[in-house]
């Protein structure tokens, strides 16, 4: 392995985008040391430390390579973007015009591009004046997170705009930072960000979890015991080795190519195979239940507080904010049904068997024992919903997990969810694919890849 390394630092080209890689990632990095202008610190420290929707925050900032729960001027993290990303994606299937740029090629895709930034700008200006109006009045003791000598009515009014606008300049520079890295460096930028702020708090769930331990068999007080460590590790490892065997996972369909004589010589005629990933979906099936399941907890939970609490509807929504609790059995059993819907729904939209048949017949290949066309697209379809019902499991299996083990072993759902749940199936996957994209620049120079004997 470090003579693989070695290799690696050896080729020019690969070591300058490695570099500028980690330097782009550097820079996502200090903009979160960086807070909005006359921002009081010690109040942003204490709402981290209060829980409730510090903790639902925090939840976001996994899918979203943001830091919502710290009032900075990359505070909103690529959300905006992914959000105009999916949005167009979806609308790509359903409206027309759209469709047709998808088809155009790169011509249409840098189309494509162009409308995304520009939504990302408006989505960014939305969210930072509700994120502004909404979240951030909520952190101080006396209803503004600024400092208290400046916090007069107009200056909090002008630090508004202003927060709106940086809020929105340092969101669009991350975009732009995805986008080099994307070009010029290697790997997926928008996931590289995504992977960097998972691991950024991965070291401070690990204090956590040594914090609430103990070097005893059973723990007390409160602290988790070497048993229970053991299970948190074991999950850990058998995570990593089912998101492997997942993303490598793929149904290999037969198909033959139609023989072709040109003059004396025979083309054509070889065996070859169709793959068809496992999980297709990805890990975006979790991300949005993650945040469908969001609204409800929060929804049910202000509209208690709205009412008394030895009422009827007090008592009413106090159960069903309990119901939606993230270690209750009715949220795991919608998150899974979520998981269940959007791996289909989105596995619907990125594959389409109609459109790989056209190609099948247009290249001159066949799935033997299905005739060309309909039949084939047909037969293609039923085994990708085969094989996504089992993907679907596997993410389900991966998410609701460590929702059950933190309500049983009264671990952090942060500190569970970073080491045996979705931050863990997102960093993996990630990590795996710049570990496939650094072999293929070693396979094209005669180099065995890192994941070669």
């Amino acid at each position: 392995m470090w003579e693989k390394l070695r290799v690696v630092w050896q080729i020019p080209e690969l070591r300058s985008k490695i570099l500028l890689t980690l330097g782009l990632l550097g820079v996502y990095r200090l903009g979160f040391q960086i807070p909005l202008p006359i921002v009081d610190p010690s109040k942003v420290a204490t709402f981290q430390k209060a829980g409730g929707m510090a903790d639902i925050l925090k939840q976001v900032a996994v899918f979203s390579a943001s830091q919502l729960d710290q009032v900075t001027i990359f505070g909103l993290g690529i959300m905006p973007y992914i959000s105009a990303s999916i949005i167009f994606q979806l609308l790509g299937s359903v409206y027309p015009p759209l469709e047709r740029l998808q088809k155009e090629g790169e011509a249409g895709r840098k189309k494509i591009n162009e409308y995304t930034r520009y939504a990302t700008v408006f989505i960014c200006i939305i969210q930072s004046w509700v994120y502004v109006k909404s979240i951030v009045p909520n952190l101080a003791y006396d209803s503004f997170v600024v400092d208290p000598t400046a916090a007069s009515r107009t200056l909090f009014f002008s630090w508004t705009i202003v927060a709106v606008l940086t809020m929105t300049a340092g969101t669009v520079f991350l975009m732009w930072i995805g986008e080099q890295i994307d070009e010029f460096g290697i790997g997926n930028g928008i996931s590289l960000l995504i992977m960097a702020g998972i691991l950024s708090a991965m070291p401070g769930a690990g204090m956590q979890l040594l914090e609430q331990s103990s070097l005893e068999l059973t723990g007390g007080g409160g602290e988790l015991g070497i048993e229970q460590l053991l299970i948190l590790a074991m999950m850990f490892v058998a995570v990593i080795v089912g998101v492997v065997f997942i993303t490598l996972g793929q149904r290999q369909i037969p198909m033959q190519s139609a023989k072709h004589v040109r003059g004396r010589r025979v083309m054509g005629g070889t065996r070859q195979y169709l793959p068809l990933k496992v999980n297709q979906a990805g890990v975006m099936p979790i991300i949005f239940a993650s945040s469908l399941l969001m609204l409800p907890a929060i929804l049910f939970g202000a509209m208690s507080k709205m009412f008394d609490a030895n009422g009827f509807w007090g008592e009413l929504f106090s159960k069903l904010t309990q119901m939606f609790n993230r270690t209750g059995f009715v949220y795991a059993l919608c998150y899974i049904a979520l998981i269940y819907f959007f791996c289909f729904f989105w596995t619907a939209i990125t594959f389409n068997p109609k459109d790989v048949a056209d190609n099948l017949k247009n290249y001159g290949s066949f799935i033997p024992g299905y005739r060309p066309g309909k039949r084939t697209a047909d037969y293609l379809e039923k085994v990708m919903f085969r094989i996504t019902y089992v993907g679907a499991g596997f993410l389900a299996l991966v998410a609701i997990v460590p929702s059950m083990i933190s309500g049983s072993l009264n671990v952090s759902p942060l500190v569970a969810n970073f080491y045996g749940g979705t931050s863990l199936l997102i960093a993996v996957s990630v990590a795996f694919d710049l570990v496939q994209k650094i072999d293929s620049h070693l396979v094209m120079r005669n180099y065995k890849g890192l994941l070669e004997s």
